[in-house]
């Protein structure tokens, strides 16, 4: 019910304000709104009619509160989580924070930002996530205005195992200098294993922010302190949950040359709570196989104790190799240290300037066992060794499961990475754990890896257009368990592909169920190795373009789920095409049509 000026105490400014937040709370919000008013009419921190109208309550509490605007860029939710830690914090020193994805931010309102606080992770090679787009765009652009008096920080979450390594966050950090704004402490550019070093910049922000802020602090604080009843679960990414497997099924049939595995995973006792679109984090252990050949080709002792950490805690060499440090991922960053601890001229001219391509090209498809044996690195001992490697990091596998459905229960879709390169058997380190060496009984250390950034419509009659070749096709199985349980009436489409009908049509006994129900309203497939042309999702979405461009002008949302280097490409590709041959558009207004739909939530991009 909205509230009326003629019987209410406030103006139409304050009147429309409150139109537009109210609807939008939360219960936990509401009642913490509701407690912190009654806390300041307690203390005599409300405004009366004689006293000036506080511009927000933290203002009320104290004059002296730093206002501090946040904002995230994040493809799978990493940099979601870290910003509301940050936000948490930040709020409870007693400052007024402004917290938002980028995607929601409107540019024009930089100027008015006193404390900018950019989180951001870099995608693919060296892009911004989905969210981001625009706003790297207006910030690099020729509209970004000057903003002397802004003062700025970045945390740049990537992988130096790609080549723009932190590529988006360098951008911002550069881009904000230009502008005339001023670091609040130095960018800080975080790997896989980012819990530390983003721990650190948190620390580091929060105590230059927080200088004179002591008294605001405690008013907040004390205001604040029951600002949400939910509960969360003890277990996340630093403190797994250790599961148990209740299922490991291989989906693929007789003489497929794929293995893709379905598992069951439960949850139960562990409090962990999941929605369609979110993410399974896994740590896996390596191969046993190639950590044995490790540890004979350096001729260490497998028992010898070894430092793992900052703590100081020890573990035996091989249970360190087998489930604390990453050996078969090469990267520039790595070599060059081998380069600097290893008597190895030939390792030492491979990371010479003018060598970026040989580098290049050796680290594809390369792993630590072939690094040792082809510069002869044998005799460098253990602990120097390991004190170079990086953390082990989680696999990420999207569920293809509605805890609606199966509650205390997760599942996830996973094919198993098998190849020969360079004269040895390769290993996907997670897939093939769960392919070969997991069985139903085992366990696994997992948490919940929250994407904001991938939800079905808050309409439930919304419709969805779904894209998901091979694997990519498991969050839309989520999707559908979730809208049939809830009893959605919105139209569904998917779009599947994979190799052969036969053999490698995951879940084809659900689909046809679903479409038989009217769960699913149609469904088009692609088996690119049964005709003598190979077809894929993007061509059937080509043969469909009038029915998907009707879809699209009615309000449908698209997700697509699965390969990002080539597929995803292809797909935004076709997407824009239909919209030029049906829609009668440029290609500058079909890209401009793409990204009003990324901006308002209706294409979003789960893709790895």
């Amino acid at each position: 019910m909205e509230l009326q000026v003629s019987n209410s105490p406030f103006n139409q400014e304050q009147t429309d304000l409150l139109n537009r937040l109210l609807p939008t709370l939360t219960g936990a919000q509401a009642s913490w709104l509701s407690g912190y008013l009654t806390a300041l009419q307690s203390t005599g921190g409300i405004a009366t009619a004689a006293q000036p109208q506080a511009g927000t309550p933290a203002a009320a509490v104290s004059s002296t509160a730093r206002e501090v605007t946040i904002l995230f860029g994040s493809q799978t939710g990493n940099c979601s989580g870290l910003a509301k830690k940050l936000s948490k914090k930040l709020t409870e020193q007693g400052a007024v924070v402004t917290l938002s994805s980028m995607s929601d931010f409107k540019p024009a309102n930089l100027k008015k930002i006193q404390n900018l606080l950019i989180l951001v992770s870099t995608h693919g090679e060296g892009e911004p996530p989905d969210n981001a787009i625009s706003f790297h765009e207006f910030l690099l652009g020729k509209r970004a205005p000057k903003l002397d008096g802004v003062s700025f920080s970045v945390l740049a979450l990537g992988d130096t195992s790609y080549e723009f390594f932190c590529q988006t966050g360098k951008d911002f950090d550069q881009r904000l200098e230009e502008l005339g704004a001023t670091r609040i402490v130095p960018r800080v550019d975080c790997d896989v294993d980012f819990d530390e070093p983003a721990a650190e910049w948190i620390e580091d922000v929060t105590r230059k922010l927080g200088e004179g802020s002591a008294q605001a602090a405690a008013a907040v604080s004390s205001v604040g302190g029951t600002a949400s009843n939910e509960t969360e679960s003890e277990f996340s990414r630093t403190n797994p949950f250790h599961a148990e497997i209740l299922e490991n099924l291989n989906l693929n049939g007789r003489g497929s040359d794929r293995e893709t595995r379905h598992l069951e995973i439960s949850l139960e006792g562990s409090g962990l709570q999941y929605e369609p679109g979110d993410s399974l984090g896994i740590y896996p252990e390596n191969h046993p196989q190639l950590v044995d050949d490790l540890i004979a080709a350096m001729d260490w002792n497998p028992e010898e104790s070894i430092t793992i950490n900052k703590q100081g805690d020890l573990l035996a060499l091989r249970k360190a190799l087998l489930r604390h440090y990453e050996i078969t991922v090469l990267t520039k960053p790595l070599i060059k240290q081998f380069a600097e601890i290893a008597a190895s001229p030939g390792l030492k001219e491979l990371v010479e300037p003018g060598q970026e391509q040989k580098l290049k090209e050796y680290i594809e498809e390369r792993d630590l066992l072939d690094l040792v044996q082809d510069f002869q690195l044998k005799g460098i001992p253990a602990a120097s060794f390991t004190s170079v490697l990086r953390k082990l990091p989680a696999r990420l596998y999207s569920i293809s499961s509605s805890s609606k459905a199966t509650p205390d229960e997760v599942h996830i879709t996973v094919r198993a990475v098998q190849y020969e390169a360079h004269g040895r058997n390769r290993y996907g380190v997670c897939s093939t754990q769960l392919a070969d060496r997991l069985q139903p009984g085992d366990t696994l250390p997992v948490y919940i890896q929250h994407n904001p950034n991938f939800k079905l419509p808050a309409n439930p009659d919304a419709s969805v257009i779904m894209i998901g070749p091979g694997t990519g096709v498991a969050p839309f199985r989520a999707f559908l368990s979730e809208r049939e349980e809830t009893g959605s009436e919105g139209k569904s489409w998917l779009f599947y592909g994979d190799q052969h009908f036969a053999t490698d049509f995951l879940y084809q006994i659900e689909w046809q169920r679903w479409l038989k129900d009217g769960v699913l309203t149609r469904m088009d497939v692609a088996f690119s190795r049964d005709t003598d042309q190979k077809v894929y999702v993007q061509h059937r979405m080509l043969e469909k373009s009038k029915e998907l461009y009707e879809w699209l002008q009615e309000g449908a949302y698209v997700y697509v789920c699965g390969d990002e280097k080539k597929m995803a490409h292809d797909v935004h590709a076709t997407l824009a095409a239909i919209l030029e041959q049906e829609g009668g558009l440029s290609a500058e207004e079909a890209a401009d049509y793409l990204l009003r739909m990324q901006q308002e939530k209706r294409y979003q991009r789960d893709v790895y």
